[in-house]
């Protein structure tokens, strides 16, 4: 019978472990890190840079909880003065822990961003991304317990263990590209529709050799929209599409945005507030504080999946803190009346 234990909880382990790494890290205010959105979508904002840091904690009201970092970077400049095409280069850094086991994974990807100008008029975009880079993955096995430390019924982390593991760490290459439109209607709307496929090179991310997991292509489909109210205020919509393999996925919502400062054009002070649905997942309630270059957004996940009961409701509660503006340089889009930007 010991035996039979044994075996399972080493097969609950490797597929745990591979089955972890292939998730893809999706944060609720991800409208706030557009480069794990689609890396087309990196430099459409109003800046010239942006700084994006977040930290998410999920399932403390169940389990060791998870948490995930992230820190995003991004850069845009005109190729030349006096054109109307940009580029974007950027970096997405994460890094998520998971469970008793630290199952941890970070990612480094450098994204590259080129915007061609389609419409001499207005702010017409079409922008195509690529990011890719190394993914590096480990767990700690002296966390976990295992059958044969169990001595006349008692467990010790003292006691000896017959199970080996040959390898806790991994590192893959990963590869991700994608296409935005981006467009003004009339003075007060702009949006933008995108598509990217990540994991284009379809690695390999087991820990054991013996086990060939391929992490599958995904698909996502982009959308935002933003729309002016009045002088003082705007909406402003976001939504995901997600298909990999046999899954599927859509996220989304609203907010109003309320500028207390909009005569000043040197300073911002803003108050921002909407809700946001995970399909079959979370409903999300969401409020971000903008003060001149520097935003604060906050959320909490409200669980309405199958684990509604045991968490009580609870999932996660997220952070994000970002920093943009311009440099008002000589290929600074401060000085263009057309440049891809987005609320």
């Amino acid at each position: 019978m010991k035996t039979q234990i044994k075996y399972l909880l080493i097969f609950f382990l490797l597929n745990y472990a591979e089955k972890a790494a292939c998730q893809d890290i999706n944060f609720s205010q991800f409208y706030e890190l557009p480069l794990l959105r689609n890396p087309a979508l990196a430099g459409i904002f109003s800046g010239d840079y942006a700084i994006t840091s977040a930290y998410r904690n999920q399932w403390q009201s169940v389990t060791t909880p998870y948490r995930t970092f992230a820190l995003g970077l991004e850069y845009k400049k005109s190729t030349r003065q006096n054109s109307n095409d940009f580029f974007t280069i950027g970096l997405q850094t994460t890094n998520d822990i998971a469970g008793d086991s630290k199952l941890s994974r970070t990612q480094v990807f450098p994204v590259l961003n080129f915007h061609k100008s389609l419409n001499s008029e207005k702010d017409t975009y079409l922008s195509a991304g690529i990011m890719g880079g190394p993914v590096m993955q480990r767990f700690d096995p002296s966390k976990l317990t295992f059958d044969d430390q169990f001595v006349n019924g008692s467990y010790s982390s003292t006691n000896p263990t017959k199970q080996v593991f040959t390898n806790t760490g991994s590192t893959y290459w990963d590869l991700t590209a994608g296409l935005t439109f981006s467009t003004v209607a009339g003075t007060d709307t702009r949006f933008y529709l995108g598509a990217a496929m990540f994991h284009i090179l379809k690695p390999k991310v087991a820990f054991q050799k013996q086990y060939d997991i391929v992490l599958n292509p995904k698909y996502v489909v982009n959308a935002g929209l933003s729309k002016s109210l009045s002088e003082v205020n705007k909406i402003i919509l976001y939504a995901d599409y997600f298909m990999q393999g046999g899954a599927r996925q859509v996220q989304g919502g609203l907010m109003l945005s309320h500028d207390f400062l909009n005569n000043n054009e040197d300073q911002k002070i803003a108050l921002t507030g909407g809700i946001f649905y995970r399909q079959k997942d979370a409903l999300i309630p969401v409020v971000k504080i903008d003060y001149n270059k520097i935003g604060l957004g906050f959320n909490y996940d409200v669980n309405i999946s199958k684990l509604k009961t045991a968490s009580q409701l609870r999932g996660s509660f997220e952070v994000t803190l970002s920093y943009k503006g311009f440099t008002k340089s000589e290929n600074s889009s401060v000085n263009k009346v057309r440049c891809p930007a987005f609320y």
